[in-house]
């Protein structure tokens, strides 16, 4: 996908803003009346975008997008992060999320298989490539498919959660009998203030 002589612009404005705050620019896109910056911590950093890099990014990007006037017309800025299950529109986008639960929609509607699911573990910039586990019904058989990235109609990065806590654990729920003791500690309690 082009982006617009706009994108371009703006994209080539927030860009150095992002970079000085040790941030990555993710992506720019114009949806309407809104133009959406998307920025992100660099690959393998531990965390994400805090509220408080939001907020200062935002205040930046607003004062030079105002400054230098590359949109026409009224519009709204959203500055916001990628998101757990981000997007995936750019061959930067695929090759930042290699060893990834990914999920693909190809707009090629001629192929045996529109929609999958599978581990990056491989992109470039005119291809992915991803290992496909069995055919979706959980079997061991591995398979994997390289598809063009012109064909992409959309793909996403999946969460996988991770394993259930265990029993008793620090997040688990209380038994009946520690339910019922809380009650009574709460009652006598209660009575002792009145």
């Amino acid at each position: 996908m082009s982006d617009s002589p706009v994108i371009r612009r703006v994209r080539d404005l927030v860009a150095p803003i992002v970079s000085d705050l040790d941030l990555d620019l993710y992506d720019v896109e114009q949806r309407g009346s809104t133009m959406r910056v998307t920025i992100d911590t660099p690959p393998n950093s531990e965390a994400g975008v805090d509220m408080d890099q939001l907020a200062l990014a935002t205040r930046l990007i607003s004062r030079e997008l105002d400054h230098e006037d590359p949109i026409p017309g009224r519009y709204t800025l959203e500055v916001t992060s990628p998101g757990v299950e981000r997007t995936l529109r750019t061959p930067a986008h695929f090759q930042r999320e290699i060893g990834k639960t990914i999920s693909v929609r190809l707009a090629n509607t001629e192929a045996e298989q529109r929609r999958f699911e599978g581990v990056l573990v491989a992109a470039d910039d005119t291809t992915a490539t991803i290992r496909l586990h069995g055919d979706g019904t959980g079997g061991d058989e591995v398979d994997e498919r390289v598809i063009a990235l012109a064909d992409v109609d959309r793909a996403r990065t999946v969460f996988v959660w991770g394993p259930k806590p265990k029993p008793g654990g620090k997040h688990a729920p209380k038994k009946k009998s520690q339910q019922k003791q809380h009650s009574q500690q709460s009652k006598s309690k209660n009575k002792e203030t009145s």
